[in-house]
Parts: C-alpha cells; structure tokens; sequence
C-alpha cells in the first residue's frame, strides 16, 4: 500500500483514536440505535418470500412490494411522495449529488453527517458550512448566498444527541426563499406522531422541500426513504445515480418496511423510551451531558482519549456495550462516550451506567 496511505494509519495508532470493529454479543446494548427494540422482532410470517430484486428499479428491479411501500410511506409521513433507497448514505449522496446544481448554494450545519457531506462533494454547487444550530450563522451566510439556495441539516444529531432548532431554522428558510432539507434519520420513530419525526411534530411538512428517514436506526431494518413532491421523486428517479445505478432491495425488503413503520407498538415505545432517558438523565448527575433531555443519543464530553477509553473499558467488563467516540468523528478534545438509551433498557440496568460515570464525574 502507498507509504501515504500507511503513514495516515500509523499517526492515528500513535494518537490512540484508530478504529477497530468490536463485537459485543451477549452484552447490554446501550450503543446501537435500535431506539425502539424493534430490530429484535421477527415478523417473517407477515411478509412475502421474494428474496431476490434482479435489478435496478429502473430495469427489472420494480415490483409491486416497492410501489406499494412508497404509497404507503408517502401517506403514513404526510408526504406527496416517497423514493425508497437501499441505505440513508444512498439516499443522502443520491439526493443532495442529483438536485445541487452549478451555481447553486448550499449551507450545511457543520456538525451534519458525512453521507450528506459526500453528497454535496459530488455537486458541482458552492458550500458553505454554519455554525452547529447557530441561526446568526446561518443568517450571514444565507445573507450572502448566491443562485438557487439550499439549506441542510439534521433534526437530531447523531454524534452530539441534541436538536435542531427546525422551527427558526423554517422561517428563515422561508425568508430567504431557500429549500430546506431535513435528515430525520435519527428521529424517526423516536419522535413525532407514531414515530412521523420532528418536522411532523412541529408541524413542518408543507414548509420542507425535502425528508430522509431511514430504517436502520429506530425502525430496527435497513433502507431509506426520501419524502417530498412527486416531482422531486421523478427528478431523483431520472437523475439519481446512487438510485439509477444499483440493484433494488428484494420485494420483501419492502414490505418489511411498510411493516415496520406502521408497527402499532410504536407509540408504546415511544413512552418507554423517554421514560428511560428522564431515568438516566435523573441518575447521571456532575457529568458533562451535552444532549437534548428527549434524546436517545447521550453524549457525555469527558475530553481525554485515555481517560474516555478507561471509562469505557470499565463499562464493557461490567458487560455494558458502550463506544468511545474519538476526533475527527468529534472535534480533538470532546472525547465523548455515547450511550444510546432504549425502550427495552431496565431501569437497573441503566443507573448501574449512571454510576459509573457520576463515580467518574466525581473523582
């Protein structure tokens, strides 16, 4: 391998922030986004036994599972229409790639996810990023955006666990005369009427040019959804590479999504879920907690890399899956544990976290 190549991985092995795959099989899950539990349900009799796509949707690839999931999202997400994609990183690279034009302006939150920062990459558009959630930010940018402009973010951030100011962030949107794009892919299911995401909570969906939602995280599946009018569909259809050029999902893909987002549990544990987030916010106290108080998604800011990776050890040998979040995932010197809570934590199980980081907090 080319000695630049390697020398990259060797200053990431002397800096002790190089990434690793780790399993945890058999620990307490308190690091994936399976929010709502869902990942852990079987519904195989409810779906039919196509296994295989053949093709792109474009090609042989089309069945009448896929068409039927797309009307069904679009209607159960307020949504004149709905394009299914096989990851949220397809969709964010096929969306913001097809719609971004020369000339254009695009404006990103600078702490927004790297799929739609690759999707912007591969336009031919001007970008700026703004401050995380600032709006003075946003508003001297927008100030001096040039052409057709577009406005980026997520609703609730992955790596920070805090929300989007959405509702300010609209009516300057509107101001400017500037299409608003929301990724929701760590809110659906969370947040929202029977898990419909932020933007239907704030009651936002005329006012947004475009939704991702994507079924890896609280739905428990895998795939993406990209919510707006039926023209955006048709352009993304005829323009989107990363839609154009791969093999659809197999037809019971589809329907395992229809299943999954419509699920009448959902609201449960939606109740459940942030009964046990309020449980491990009362019970880590003196830490560092930069998240929404409604959010899955913890972060505790610790700012050391030894001392997160000690703090994070001392949880997996009490058998809790915890993940220790290093630069340039977050900024050197915000060295963060990221604790996901769910619906199907026990309360025990989550002040026995609580203590370890109070223990932390308070030595």
């Amino acid at each position: 391998m080319d000695q630049k190549l390697i020398d990259k991985l060797k200053i990431r092995k002397s800096e002790g922030t190089l990434r690793s795959l780790s399993c945890f099989e058999g620990f307490i899950d308190f690091y994936s986004n399976d929010y709502l539990g869902l990942a852990k349900d079987s519904i195989e009799d409810r779906i039919s036994n196509h296994s295989g796509a053949t093709g792109s949707r474009l090609i042989s690839g089309n069945s009448q599972e896929a068409e039927n999931c797309e009307s069904s999202l679009a209607e159960f997400f307020h949504s004149e229409a709905a394009l299914v994609f096989n990851s949220g990183y397809d969709a964010n690279i096929g969306l913001l790639s097809a719609i971004l034009q020369r000339g254009d302006t695009i404006l990103y939150d600078e702490a927004i996810h790297a799929s739609v920062r690759d999707g912007i990459r591969l336009s031919f558009a001007s970008a700026y990023s703004f401050e995380h959630n600032s709006l003075n930010d946003l508003r001297l940018k927008l100030e001096r955006a040039k052409g057709t402009i577009y406005i980026a973010v997520e609703s609730l951030y992955s790596m920070n666990g805090d929300l989007s100011p959405l509702k300010e962030i609209a009516e300057i949107a509107n101001e400017f005369n500037a299409y608003l794009i929301v990724d929701e892919a760590h809110s659906g299911g969370v947040f929202g009427t029977s898990g419909r995401g932020l933007v239907e909570e704030l009651k936002l969906e005329k006012t947004v040019f475009a939704r991702l939602i994507t079924f890896g995280k609280a739905y428990g599946f895998h795939g993406a959804v990209v919510l707006g009018s039926q023209e955006l569909k048709d352009f993304l259809i005829n323009f989107s590479r990363s839609f154009i050029y791969t093999t659809a999902l197999p037809p019971n893909d589809y329907d395992t999504i229809k299943l999954k987002v419509t699920d009448a549990s959902i609201v449960q544990r939606q109740r459940e879920l942030q009964e046990k987030i309020a449980c491990f916010i009362s019970n880590t106290t003196n830490t560092q907690r930069k998240s929404d108080s409604r959010s899955p998604i913890q972060m505790i800011q610790i700012g050391d890399i030894e001392k997160t990776k000690e703090i994070a050890s001392k949880l997996q040998k009490l058998n809790f899956a915890v993940k220790p979040i290093f630069s340039p995932t977050v900024k050197a010197g915000e060295e963060s544990l990221r604790i996901c809570i769910h619906a199907f934590n026990t309360k025990e199980e989550i002040r026995a976290v609580s203590s370890v980081l109070s223990e932390w907090s308070e030595s």
